[in-house]
């Protein structure tokens, strides 16, 4: 058998170690069972078997299930269930063999991988940090459907395996041994297997399984104890606080954990796997799947990657020490790389150092940091003041203020100080990279680096092509990206891009249900169910209504500069009808005193009673059709940009929208919703909400085409 090695000792212990054959993982793929199967046979056979171990050829354990097989499955038919079942039969198999078992964990053991592992009688793990164990299926809509819901169970009571099961949470060697999902951890990798077959010889006898035993009774007590249906009563509460019932795997991951204790343990086994039938043809799980699995993997993978050789900066400058500049320091600090922060004043420079440094402080009040940790960070980051601070320095990120004209002046200043393979990134929301780089000497090394803020919550960086942007330029920039940390989106260049085109339609169809005569509270109400992190009115706040009107000014002035009409490609009416209006009025929002809401002393917010005054009609508009119009109206944008070339891969537009501006992460972002609506059901409505509400809801039907196309090219 090609996919495991099968090696007997003297004393009589097997050693199976697994390294599936044309794949860097082990993996519960076509080979797996009848590679269970065999080696089965071979141990049943053996004459004077004392103990097996598994054990791992790769750098990691076991990587779980094969989803393409369940991204590919339409029905959950009695086919589906023979195959979860026929999956799950060998670690069954394996409980019975009648002599101890041991799983040598050398790497992450997640998902299909731990639950090998709690089949066997004992784990030894490595004590380094990549060998994480888990059951992460919760995050992919699905539940630990080879049995690990209901042995996690009965190893560890339910009140202690609920966090891992409905949360999904990654292990290391040593939290894991003191919550009791391993029960050794051993100093390095050439200690695991004599490890193992040492607690082998010590103990012939333990063979069974705990919930296997007569007389077996659940950690923390069983299903009738009071604290254990109390836990069950509260925790589907608990949940849906959590989830806003908007994602169905967690709650039948409790559903078929507390059930698992009110049945034989066969049963239960069963009763998982009727559980993840469910949940498999779910939209959440197809969503998950495409979007959390396959499009993190492409993006980390490299599949959307420039090709070439890796680059990696040696060093960078900053300039403009406000909340971007001090946030991208932060970045590079906490990474390893170090920064020039300019600014006009040393003051100022040393303002923005200072912002890493209470960062630092809140890590190490939670233990995140220590004091040394701290010192060593803000030795990365130089305040200046003079270009020639930075001189022969590998990037730079311009994030002065948002004005194109000291942009044009800063950018031709300081492109000089740049090595000869360096690039220059400008950190702008809206302004046009390519009108940008006329400043620059070289615009084959200029391109957009859009941050969001907080830095040093937003993960992503949005990368924006200009026209003469060389592909030597966006690799580094997108290697760069990665280096810090960063989820890296590739966009070419368009007025306000991708992020705050798209965001900007969210915050405007707000806007506009409060004109249609919605109340404010129904509209945020709205936002919520729809799954959006902050409701429409709230988060205006937060960036600004006074923001908003300086970027729309900033594009009428380009449209007379590019003698143009309405060159910024989405509608703002809402906006210009609602947040301009109270821009005038003094309240720019949560910076300026207030805006759609009153902020009071003690911290809390109430909506303003004045915002009655900007309802326009008395349409009735139900909650059921704001949530569809939030939404819509996002994916349909975000589609517009995908048929205009400024996206360029689907990953990267539901990723993007997902973490850059917070669309629904259940639905998978805004292109995977519009297939899971369905293309022509997701059309036809389209059409329906354009004719009722007008052409921010029209989009020539060729896109839809183009999202087929995409489709069947990736098949």
């Amino acid at each position: 058998m090609e996919e495991f090695r099968y090696e007997k000792d003297a004393d009589g212990i097997v050693t199976i170690t697994m390294d599936m054959t044309g794949q860097s993982a082990n993996t519960m793929n076509e080979r797996f069972v009848p590679a269970m199967d065999w080696a089965m046979d071979k141990l049943r056979g053996e004459d004077g078997l004392t103990g097996v171990v598994f054990a791992s050829a790769k750098k990691t354990f076991f990587a779980g299930g094969d989803l393409h097989v369940i991204l590919a499955v339409e029905t959950a038919d009695e086919q589906t269930f023979n195959y979860i079942e026929e999956n799950k039969r060998p670690y069954r198999d394996l409980e019975k063999l009648g002599v101890p078992v041991v799983a040598a964990i050398n790497g992450a053991a997640l998902g299909g991988g731990y639950e090998l592992c709690l089949a066997c009688n004992h784990r030894v793990v490595v004590d380094e940090p990549h060998a994480v164990v888990g059951l992460p299926e919760v995050g992919l809509g699905l539940l630990p459907g080879a049995g690990g819901v209901v042995r996690l169970t009965a190893l560890l009571g339910l009140e202690r395996a609920l966090p891992y099961l409905t949360e999904g949470k990654q292990v290391k060697p040593q939290a894991a041994l003191k919550a009791g999902m391993v029960d050794e951890v051993v100093a390095t990798q050439d200690d695991l297997i004599p490890a193992a077959k040492a607690w082998i010889k010590a103990n012939p006898d333990a063979h069974t399984q705990p919930w296997d035993k007569k007389g077996f009774r659940y950690p923390g007590g069983d299903a009738v104890h009071p604290r254990i249906r109390q836990v069950a009563t509260m925790g589907s509460a608990m949940l849906v606080n959590k989830t806003r019932g908007l994602m169905p795997a967690p709650e039948k991951i409790l559903d078929v954990a507390v059930n698992s204790m009110r049945m034989g343990f066969e049963s239960a086994l069963r009763n998982e796997s009727r559980g993840i039938c469910a949940l498999i043809t779910t939209p959440e799980c197809k969503a998950a799947i495409t979007t959390f699995f396959f499009g993190m993997q492409a993006i980390k993978g490299g599949k959307v990657r420039p090709k070439g050789d890796r680059w990696k900066a040696k060093n960078a400058a900053i300039l403009g020490s406000g909340m971007m500049g001090s946030g991208i320091a932060w970045a590079h600090s906490s990474r390893g790389l170090p920064s020039v922060l300019k600014d006009t004043e040393m003051d100022k420079a040393e303002k923005g150092k200072s912002y890493s440094a209470g960062l630092a402080d809140k890590a190490i009040k939670r233990g995140r940091m220590t004091e040394e940790g701290k010192e060593q960070l803000l030795s990365l980051i130089t305040p200046a003041t003079d270009d020639t601070a930075f001189a022969g320095t590998d990037l730079i990120v311009e994030a002065v203020f948002e004005d194109i004209s000291l942009k044009e002046k800063v950018i031709p200043e300081t492109f000089k100080q740049l090595s000869d393979d360096g690039i220059y990134g400008s950190n702008t929301s809206t302004l046009p990279i390519s009108l940008l780089a006329e400043s620059c000497p070289d615009p084959s090394r200029f391109i957009g680096l859009h941050f969001f803020s907080p830095v040093d919550k937003m993960k992503v960086v949005e990368i924006i092509l200009g026209e003469k942007t060389s592909e030597e330029t966006l690799r580094k920039a997108y290697d760069y990206v990665q280096q810090i940390g960063y989820m890296p989106i590739v966009v070419n260049d368009s007025r306000g891009f991708f992020t705050s085109r798209v965001f900007g339609t969210y915050l405007d169809e707000g806007q506009l249900l409060l004109t249609d005569g919605m109340s404010p509270v129904a509209v945020e109400r709205a936002a919520w169910i729809a799954g959006m992190p902050i409701g429409p009115l709230a988060v205006h706040d937060e960036t600004s209504m006074v923001l908003s009107k300086k970027v729309h000014d900033t594009h009428v002035a380009l449209d007379a500069r590019l003698g143009v009409e309405n060159g910024f490609p989405a509608s703002m009416d809402g906006t210009a009808a609602v947040g301009f209006k109270m821009v005038e009025m003094g309240r720019g929002g949560r910076h300026y005193g207030g805006g759609f809401y009153d902020y009071h002393a003690d911290g809390s917010k109430t909506l303003w009673d004045g915002l009655g005054q900007f309802q326009q009609g008395n349409r009735d508009v139900s909650v059921d059709e704001a949530v569809e119009r939030l939404l819509y109206r996002q994916a349909i944008e975000t589609l517009r940009c995908f048929d205009e070339g400024v996206l360029r891969t689907e990953v990267e537009a539901n990723l993007g929208g997902i973490f850059a501006i917070g669309f629904p992460a259940h639905i998978g972002g805004a292109l995977q919703y519009i297939r899971g609506v369905g293309i022509d059901t997701f059309r036809t409505r389209a059409a329906e909400l354009a004719e009722a509400y007008g052409d921010r809801f029209a989009i020539r039907p060729e896109a839809f085409d183009k999202l087929r196309d995409a489709q069947k090219a990736a098949a």
